[in-house]
């Protein structure tokens, strides 16, 4: 494993994943011993376990490969870090998936502000409740695709990240609007703008790329 990082914003966020998606799943137990006593072959079983999972949900967050391996480089130190503040009533792997969140948007938070633009030095609270329901009525009445799930993945890599990173916290964390806005520093309205707007890029590139083949 790479060396550690300097303290970390994202362990103050730490109570607010503890009771994700049921109680611990059966047999992790010595393994998280294993890895609070910093063994190495515990710490090793989980980055096997977890690695393929937690890569794919740094890819929904990132532009590419690259970027999503190291933001879960870095999510695995936090994870190893932070084993003892795990209280083992809730899921180990929702755990885990918490803490690659708040590591994907907190990278974005550091690199120039990119997290907040919108393309073109737009800031995301530039976007409010009417532009949301332009894009919805833009957008009604479309046909359904059948998708595969790397046809999704590629289209979002392609969003800004603000876009990118509301849709995936509203459809695949599952978190309110209000969870949203608290999360990221914004309004509700622009949760929802932001939101809508992803939705209906995704839906734009997706219908271009089935014309290409």
């Amino acid at each position: 494993m790479p060396p550690g990082l300097a303290t970390d914003p994202i362990e103050h966020r730490l109570p607010s994943v503890q009771h994700v998606e049921g109680g611990l799943e059966p047999g992790f137990e010595p393994i998280i011993d294993g890895c609070i006593a910093g063994e190495h072959r515990s710490q090793q079983r989980v980055y096997e376990l977890f690695y393929g999972k937690m890569l794919a949900v740094c890819l929904r967050y990132t532009k590419n490969t690259d970027q999503a391996k190291d933001i879960l480089q870095d999510g695995f130190i936090k994870v190893f870090r932070s084993m003892d503040r795990f209280n083992r009533s809730g899921s180990f792997e929702g755990w885990i998936r918490r803490i690659m969140v708040n590591t994907a948007i907190d990278h974005f938070r550091r690199t120039k502000n990119a997290y907040l633009l919108l393309g073109e030095e737009r800031s995301i609270e530039d976007f409010g409740d009417q532009d949301e329901e332009d894009v919805l009525e833009d957008s009604s009445g479309e046909e359904e695709m059948d998708l595969k799930p790397a046809d999704v993945i590629n289209a979002m890599q392609k969003l800004t990240p603000a876009y990118r990173t509301v849709f995936n916290l509203y459809v695949f964390e599952e978190m309110t609007h209000k969870e949203i806005a608290d999360m990221l520093g914004i309004n509700v309205g622009t949760s929802k703008s932001n939101l809508a707007k992803a939705k209906n890029n995704l839906k734009k590139m997706l219908r271009k790329e089935r014309k290409l083949l």
